[in-house]
């Protein structure tokens, strides 16, 4: 509950960060710049993030983030008040956030494992946790466009410092197992390539990563595109982007109802194929829409699909990584998953800004849709070289 407050939170200051970018610059290129900033360290910083995740305490860790996210939100609250606000304020402030990020990221996912007695509960707790988050991504951006158009973007920031409380409040509330230091005489590049060589070593979960960097590269891209969606194609304000990223927010959480109703890890690798294939085909009809009221159904479907792709590869993953590689595990995870997205934004934003962000748009998803069909052509290999390891650890 204090995860998924924070995140509606989190998603009121994102509505009103883009809009603000935007509405300064009016530019797209600087619009993926700015969610460049925000999502680059979760690529660069994240990978060696998760083996200090294995090697100290979890809670600490998010307490430290959090407090850390609080403290950009205050510092840009002050900005707009004053009525110093620039459009490279907001990038550095999300450069700050985002190195937040790229700790409480991987924190989060290996969190859950500490949480649980029983591995086989993992699916659904998974499914849970990214429920709760994505309920927050459907009412924070729909909250976000109304307070940011109605009140102003600093309203925005304010609201997002107060829900801040509610994360740090449960995490003095929760209660895990007693952390274990790691006592390696390892080095943390060391440690590091033992993590990689696990998840990349491995054929199915090297399949389910590399998939899930494409899609986040090529499908996640339209979040830095809505505002010019919002203002150019569908000619709304804030309020419209709001019920565009409530839309993608519905969605996904929608998926993740379907996650959580299934009993069990396998056949999830064929999950993976599926979901790329079709949220590529629906962000490509998406683009060329000109009604609102039908891009917002279209673009639940591609979200929906995204998200419960993004799930599944973190189920897997977490199902079948032994204790010690977890945070490590992790944080590839989220390297492949949000760590890409701020390349696919940089580069959306630049095509869209010499194309326009249609075309931009369906050219990134068009190559998502040729990555999921090559994936499911080795899907026979795939299911050959898991089912062992299923079997091995009682997965039935």
């Amino acid at each position: 509950m204090g995860q998924g407050t924070s995140q509606i939170g989190n998603w009121v200051q994102l509505i009103a960060t883009s809009w603000l970018v935007f509405r300064l610059s009016e530019s797209t290129l600087m619009v993926g710049l700015s969610a460049f900033t925000l999502q680059i360290p979760l690529l660069i910083i994240t990978p060696f993030a998760g083996v200090l995740i294995d090697r100290l305490n979890v809670r600490k860790i998010l307490f430290a983030t959090n407090a850390l996210a609080m403290a950009q939100s205050i510092v840009m609250l002050v900005l707009l008040q004053l009525h110093l606000i620039e459009a490279w304020h907001v990038v550095i402030g999300n450069l700050v956030l985002g190195i937040g990020n790229s700790f409480d990221a991987p924190a989060r996912q290996a969190m859950i494992s500490k949480l649980l007695p029983d591995r086989e509960d993992l699916i659904n707790a998974i499914a849970l946790n990214s429920t709760v988050m994505n309920a927050g991504r459907f009412i924070g951006p729909m909250l976000g466009g109304i307070i940011t158009a109605t009140f102003g973007e600093v309203w925005s920031f304010a609201t997002n410092c107060v829900m801040r409380f509610a994360v740090l409040s449960a995490l003095f509330a929760t209660q895990i197992r007693q952390h274990k230091s790691d006592h390696s005489t390892a080095g943390m590049y060391q440690q590091f390539i033992a993590g990689f060589r696990y998840a990349y070593g491995f054929f199915p979960s090297r399949s389910a990563l590399f998939l899930l960097a494409v899609t986040s590269f090529c499908l996640q891209s339209y979040n830095s595109l809505l505002p010019w969606f919002a203002s150019q194609q569908f000619h709304g304000d804030s309020k419209t982007l709001g019920w565009l990223y409530s839309s993608a927010g519905l969605g996904a959480v929608f998926g993740m109802l379907y996650l959580a109703s299934r009993s069990q890890v396998r056949g999830l690798f064929r999950v993976l194929g599926w979901t790329a294939g079709i949220g590529s085909v629906a962000l490509i009809a998406f683009s060329f829409c000109d009604s609102l009221w039908l891009a917002m159904p279209v673009l639940f479907i591609s979200a929906l699909c995204m998200m419960l792709n993004a799930a599944s590869t973190n189920t897997v993953l977490q199902s079948i990584v032994p204790d010690e590689l977890r945070g490590r595990v992790s944080a590839l995870y989220v390297m492949a998953f949000l760590g890409m997205t701020p390349l696919g934004s940089l580069f959306s934003g630049w095509l869209a800004h010499y194309l326009d962000g249609q075309l931009a748009l369906a050219f990134c998803a068009f190559v998502g849709l040729c990555a999921s069909i090559i994936y499911s052509r080795y899907l026979p290999r795939i299911r050959q070289d898991v089912l062992p390891l299923y079997k091995d650890l009682k997965i039935t």
